[in-house]
């Protein structure tokens, strides 16, 4: 999907008469007096393009159980990357009666939707890029990756038999841990003439990079982003184009782990959103039990 086909954010509080005080006082800072247009991202901040100008508005940062949603952390990642292609150019940000907001630099381009090795190739620079200070460490090995899928599946009313679909095989931790996106999902990916650009950096931290790995391979977030997962082609490609083999070698011995934790995550986000049994958990629940049947 492109940004102007997902759903619309969740921010129930913010009415049309605060939206507008808030686009006038961007007016009033000098920020931008270009008509705004909204861009539909992600499920929780709210987004507009000012003319070359990109506006974020974030929304509650502690309504999700996987994907952080932190305006701190991603003015220091944009502020860190500035000069390396790998992000948009950062402007400013500031606080709106209580909320915070943050301008960047519109990346022109098209939402990414084919193209696995470019991914895998933009995935390791950004890996081998100096660790930003401050970042909360990620998540890393099969017991760490264990206690976040119980405190997701503890957040749903119905698991299921998902409790009993666990992993066996167990992974220690990454002996070295580097700069990772966190969301490195296709509608976080902006391509533009053979360039691509990472945006949404709501949640980095300094973790496994097969973390990043695994969230672009996820079938669930493929289905959900380009309207289909990978094909089995599609993510050889990816894997043989990473230029670290040790870490990729990590990332399918995880494999189902990731898979696991997806599903559980997949799970809360039907039951929050009134659905059942969505295409995106069905996918992700099959890949894991493939991983389990071939285990």
């Amino acid at each position: 999907m492109t940004r102007a086909e997902t759903t619309e954010p969740d921010l129930p509080n913010l009415s049309p008469y605060f939206i507008a005080r808030f686009l006038a006082y961007l007016s009033d800072c000098g920020v931008s007096d270009a008509t705004p247009s909204p861009l539909l991202g992600g499920r929780s901040n709210r987004v507009w393009r000012l003319g070359g100008i990109v506006v974020k508005l974030y929304g509650d940062s502690h309504a999700n159980p996987l994907f952080a949603n932190d305006a701190a952390r991603e003015y220091a990642a944009l502020q860190a990357l500035n000069g390396t292609a790998l992000v948009p150019e950062l402007l400013t940000s500031g606080q709106f009666e209580g909320h915070d907001w943050l301008a960047y630099r519109h990346s022109p381009g098209v939402t990414w939707s084919s193209g696995s090795a470019e991914v895998a190739a933009l995935l390791g620079r950004l890996h081998a890029q100096p660790v930003i200070p401050g970042l909360p460490t990620g998540v890393s090995g099969s017991a760490a990756i264990n206690d976040q899928t119980r405190s997701i599946l503890a957040y749903c009313g119905d698991a299921g038999d998902l409790n009993r679909l666990e992993p066996g095989r167990q992974i220690p931790a990454a002996g070295r841990r580097v700069l990772i996106h966190g969301d490195p999902v296709p509608g976080n990916i902006v391509t533009s003439g053979g360039c691509l650009t990472l945006i949404d950096w709501q949640c980095p931290q300094i973790g496994d990079p097969a973390e990043d790995l695994a969230l672009f391979l996820s079938p669930a977030m493929q289905q959900v982003y380009r309207g289909a997962p990978l094909t089995g082609a599609e993510e050889a490609t990816f894997l043989a184009a990473y230029p670290d083999p040790e870490i990729t070698a990590r990332y399918l011995s995880l494999k189902p782990w990731y898979h696991w934790r997806m599903a559980a995550y997949c799970q809360w986000r039907d039951e929050r959103d009134g659905d059942q049994n969505s295409l995106a958990y069905r996918l992700e629940r099959a890949a894991l039990e493939a991983c389990l049947e071939h285990a």
